[in-house]
């Protein structure tokens, strides 16, 4: 009997027919970068609470040892290694960024290839071809809703729920069946709604998209055992397309698949910080810098964004953040510690930063303002315009259409590797940094199990 040709059985049929694809080489050179740029991210978080949190509940649980947690080197179930290591990657707020009608972080679903990945003693060549594939399926989400589901007030992991568990059964071997039962048994029950980001920010905030990433291995292995989920999850009764409102575009889900790679088209991130600061961030630097601005000499600071930035990122919680969490989505404060340090690196995160009397002087000369020709070039553009006042009344101010790390302002190698030192440096020495670096760009020939071995460091507690 003929099945019905639904979202999810067009997606599971590419990714069974991917696993005999040889993918071109730029494109996995380009996987390799985002995991090079996501283990960086991961082991910068080693010392936040929010991991260490997580980290310490699942060593206590324990369990089957099946994957490896990265920089810790703890062995434990892969459903659990995925939550912590995608916390991991996400908690700095560092690691990479697809903005078009909806946001999303693709590289939150790197650990679900790993994990699974270890746990199948698969080789890096398959990981690396399920991480192009989250790339490919995330990406194109974030295009299909008009407006976005972040405009209607839900968060992106909303999105990655129908993703991991399509990278998690690739690596599982499901067939085609299977996997449409696997995005419909996730699709069911990950829902996230939008106060993550919204007003005062808690753990959560980095912190629900992981979960939805794990919840996709646990949808893979249920699915692997026989159990069932809804095939029309996208577009039947009641389902995401029902339920969420007009206006969508599901062509773009399925067109044209394997035609071109989207993972090509993702950014990076060159701040540790909401992705909409990051233009901000560069313009900001800039004036400083070539105009060499000391913070004393400040009268006001006007930003000229998109609406939704002055949405999320001026609202009264951002001018008196508490917590690192509140005040890498706050704009007046990236931007106030721009001007006062030069520089925007995690440590601009910490809580003698959040408490520098100084901040609390210049965050309130920043001001936001929504500019309707700006609306019209998001998100093909990221435009940028901050005038800079000082006392004196001279008054300085740069355009910029992009941050730095869209591709079209790439990160170099330099960039990364800078970025890879930054982050990992309180860890490992120059010389064991480019051997991490070594290990990830020469990974082809080695098993999951394999690789995973090497991302473990010394810290107080191994």
């Amino acid at each position: 009997m003929e099945r019905e040709m639904t979202i999810s059985r067009r997606w599971a049929r590419f990714a069974v027919q991917l696993r005999q694809e040889e993918l071109p080489v730029e494109v996995l050179q380009t996987a390799k970068r985002f995991l090079y740029d996501s283990v960086g991210c991961a082991l910068g978080s080693l010392s936040t609470p929010d991991v260490r949190a997580l980290w310490t509940m699942y060593r206590h649980l324990g369990g089957r040892e099946e994957a490896t947690v990265i920089g810790f080197g703890d062995q434990l179930p892969a459903i659990h290694v995925t939550l912590i290591n995608s916390l991991m990657v996400r908690a700095l707020d560092y690691n990479d960024i697809y903005w078009k009608e909806d946001p999303s972080h693709p590289s939150d679903l790197i650990p679900a290839a790993l994990a699974v990945g270890e746990r199948e003693d698969a080789s890096m060549q398959e990981v690396l071809k399920a991480v192009v594939l989250a790339y490919e399926l995330e990406q194109r989400l974030c295009e299909c809703a008009r407006p976005g589901l972040r405009e209607r007030k839900w968060h992106h992991a909303t999105l990655t729920q129908f993703v991991s568990p399509v990278v998690a059964g690739y690596l599982l071997g499901l067939d085609e069946d299977q996997l449409v039962n696997a995005i419909g048994i996730n699709g069911c029950h990950n829902h996230t709604i939008g106060c993550p980001t919204a007003g005062v920010l808690t753990m959560m905030k980095n912190t629900v998209d992981p979960l939805a990433v794990q919840a996709g291995v646990q949808a893979a292995l249920m699915a692997q055992l026989g159990f069932t989920g809804t095939a029309a999850v996208f577009e039947g009764k009641e389902g995401l397309m029902d339920v969420y409102g007009p206006d969508w575009d599901p062509a773009v889900l399925t067109a044209d698949l394997g035609a071109s790679w989207r993972i090509q088209d993702c950014s990076m991130k060159a701040f540790p910080t909401e992705a909409l600061t990051h233009t901000h961030i560069s313009a900001t630097l800039k004036l400083v810098r070539e105009q060499d601005i000391q913070p004393d000499d400040v009268e006001e600071v006007r930003v000229t964004t998109i609406a939704r930035a002055c949405d999320i990122l001026f609202d009264p919680h951002k001018y008196e953040p508490r917590s690192r969490e509140t005040a890498d989505h706050s704009l007046p404060f990236c931007i106030a510690r721009a001007i006062l340090d030069r520089k925007i690196t995690k440590q601009s995160f910490s809580q003698e930063k959040i408490d520098d009397p100084r901040l609390r002087t210049l965050i309130h000369k920043i001001k936001g303002e929504a500019s309707q020709e700006f609306e019209q070039l998001f998100p093909d553009k990221q435009p940028s315009r901050v005038t800079i006042r000082l006392r004196g009344g001279e008054e300085y101010s740069v355009y910029l259409d992009y941050p730095k790390g869209d591709p079209r302002e790439p990160m170099t190698e330099e960039d990364l590797d800078l970025k890879f030192r930054g982050l990992a440096g309180d860890l490992l020495s120059t010389e064991e940094c480019e051997n991490i670096k070594d290990i990830i760009m020469g990974c082809d020939d080695l098993t999951a199990r394999d690789f995973m071995e090497q991302l473990t460091v010394d810290t107080d507690e191994n």
